[in-house]
């Protein structure tokens, strides 16, 4: 009985290129998606803390402009038991201009969670919307 042995061709050198050996390299695409998801993780995070935390939940309830210079804004906002917090106010014109802005601290008494407030800010022209911009922990 013969046997035949399998054996790699030979190739003339430098006739066909260089032979690739067989193994795929994947290690190269996998550390490349683990940082990217890492990263990605990283800046969910980031935004989250600065934009997401639901303690500091601001919502508009009404608001009037009293006067081509004065807009009243009535809003509330949650925060920690006893809390306060720091929040940005602002008044835009129908088209969508920045016509007045205003920073408030506001304060909870005892173990409230939610402050109800009505502010005036002063504006420079008659203003159509009224915005809570941020509200955030003082600081």
């Amino acid at each position: 009985m013969n046997e035949t042995r399998a054996t790699t061709p030979a190739f003339p050198p430098g006739r066909y290129g260089r032979r690739r050996d067989g193994k795929r390299h994947r290690a190269l695409p996998l550390t490349v998606l683990a940082l990217v998801i890492v990263a990605s993780l990283l800046l969910t995070v980031r935004l989250y803390r600065q934009w997401g935390d639901p303690n500091y939940d601001a919502q508009i309830v009404s608001w009037d402009a009293v006067s081509a210079t004065q807009l009243s804004m009535k809003f509330t906002v949650r925060v920690p038991a006893g809390g306060s917090t720091r929040c940005v106010l602002r008044g835009r014109d129908y088209g969508g201009n920045e016509v007045g802005r205003r920073e408030v601290t506001l304060s909870a008494s005892g173990e409230e969670t939610t402050i109800a407030a009505v502010e005036v800010v002063p504006t420079t022209a008659k203003a159509a919307v009224a915005d809570v911009v941020r509200c955030q922990p003082p600081g």
